[in-house]
């Protein structure tokens, strides 16, 4: 009898496993996306974690007429020489991408930020090489089967700090870019740089910054050693071997700025050091000893002003000694040759030179540090919330002491084929740009640009003043008497960007 109860309770344990077995299995809950609202709009927590991250970007197309680059105007190399050589239009593309992540810790918050960018760009003529035999000119731009990649900005912020590629704190907001798309002078850099920066927030947006970052790439003009000036470098505004020796130490920076709702206050200031490498090709020539020079820079921004709700009036103005490009920030170039028309008897053409430095030297002596200053300004007035026009101008010096000038007009009375005919030598210039920029907006983050700025180039040799130059093969150029005289240029800029 036990036998049956027994066989009878195991079968039904077994009828009642399989059962089970059938039975569905509870799922694991599916983790959702979930969005981050302590960080603004766009943000979405990476699940499984504790962090945010929003992803960004824009697509951008844009021709620029009468340059030969997207910008600035023609101001040098083939652009300069305003021949069959220089383009009349410039195209480019770009499509960019930005990473934005942020954790919230008991130290504060932790950000990373990445941006990246894919551009082709349209490219120009370089030289004629063999095509004053009748040979193939040489052709310079992105290839067609690729581009080039930019990594604008790679940084990490922490406990108020910021170490990597972020905008150097010596900058505004604004930048070279008041009210306007085409670079001006007059202020320090938007172009990002490596820094290791700390931030004290004292509230009120209330804020101050002290930074070491990266000279090398961003904020280095030129180092020339006037003793080894070439023909050819003069008639291009390169006064000199550019004779920078390696990093010592990096650009020190100090910014303190008011940020509230009725606008921005700021004043800047950085130390550079200028550090040249030897009076020849070996060791044993020596070396000038290194020169710190330093920049400063106050700016001002309003906001909401009487003409209209949302327009601004921004305003920089900077002030340098051997430190040049906290002024003629690195997106300029640091040599002018623009050629023109003459009414001078004899002269082929005229020709407006001006070069940038950060110091000039000669072999035996010390660095001459140069001196510049200028300002930027732009007004941006909304008409309604679909157009908004802008106007603005910029306006930079270059001078040079008077033993740098020494050593410059000495090297152009000694320089064979220069010398003949120059009177009245003085290298210092102003560079100046005023435009105007409108924009429509038909639908939010589709924005159509239209920009028309007019280059200056205002040298002090004179307009009575002629050079002898020797042929220009890489500019079309003969060898002919010059007429130096003021240059100037209009370019226009249209622009379509997506942003997302």
């Amino acid at each position: 009898m036990w036998e049956v109860v027994l066989t009878s309770a195991a079968s039904f344990i077994a009828l009642g496993a399989a059962q089970a077995a059938d039975l569905p299995v509870k799922a694991k809950p599916i983790e959702y996306v979930k969005v981050c609202t302590p960080y603004g709009a766009g943000f979405y927590y990476i699940p499984g974690t504790d962090t945010c991250i929003k992803l960004g970007g824009y697509a951008r197309a844009e021709v620029a007429l009468a340059t030969n680059t997207i910008s600035p105007s023609r101001v040098n190399g083939v652009g300069g020489a305003n021949n069959r050589l220089s383009n009349y239009y410039s195209t480019r593309a770009r499509e960019a991408l930005s990473i934005d992540t942020r954790t919230t810790t008991e130290y504060g918050g932790l950000r990373t930020y990445f941006e990246g960018a894919f551009t082709w760009t349209a490219g120009g003529y370089t030289g004629v090489g063999a095509g004053l035999t009748g040979g193939a000119t040489t052709y310079s731009g992105d290839s067609v089967a690729g581009g080039t990649l930019g990594v604008f900005y790679a940084f990490i912020q922490f406990a108020g700090f910021t170490m990597g590629k972020a905008t150097s704190p010596f900058s505004t907001p604004w930048a070279e870019y008041p009210a306007n798309l085409t670079e001006l002078p007059g202020s320090g850099a938007w172009d990002p740089v490596n820094q290791f920066t700390y931030t004290a927030d004292f509230g009120q947006g209330i804020t101050a910054s002290f930074s070491a970052q990266d000279q090398v790439a961003n904020y280095t003009t030129n180092i020339w050693n006037v003793s080894d000036t070439t023909a050819a470098g003069l008639a291009t505004g390169v006064y000199g071997a550019n004779d920078i020796g390696g990093s010592r130490a990096p650009d020190l920076v100090a910014m303190l700025r008011v940020d509230q709702a009725w606008g921005l206050f700021q004043a800047s200031a950085a130390a550079h050091d200028n550090h040249a490498a030897y009076y020849g090709a070996t060791e044993v020539t020596d070396h000038p000893g290194d020169k710190w020079g330093w920049a400063g820079q106050l700016a001002l921004s309003v906001k909401n002003i009487p003409t209209g709700p949302g327009d601004t009036i921004n305003v920089t103005g900077v002030y340098t000694n051997g430190a040049s490009r906290y002024n003629f920030q690195d997106y300029l170039p640091t040599s002018f040759a623009m050629y023109g028309g003459t009414g001078m008897a004899g002269a082929y053409q005229s020709l407006g030179i001006g070069g940038v430095s950060d110091s000039v030297f000669v072999t035996g002596a010390g660095q001459e540090l140069t001196t510049t200053y200028g300002f930027n300004g732009g007004y941006t007035h909304n008409w309604d919330p679909h157009w908004n026009t802008s106007v603005y101008g910029a306006w930079a010096a270059v001078r040079y002491n008077s033993t740098a000038k020494g050593y410059i007009c000495g090297a152009f009375v000694t320089t064979f084929a220069l010398s003949i005919g120059l009177t009245g030598c003085n290298p210092d210039f102003n560079y100046a740009i005023v435009g105007t920029r409108t924009i429509w907006t038909p639908v939010q983050n589709l924005s159509f640009h239209a920009e028309l700025a007019y280059t200056m180039l205002d040298q002090k040799y004179g307009s009575g003043s002629t050079v002898t130059l020797p042929p220009q093969s890489g500019v079309a150029k003969p060898g002919a008497v010059y007429q130096l005289k003021d240059q100037s240029g209009l370019s226009m800029l249209l622009r379509v960007q997506r942003s997302w």
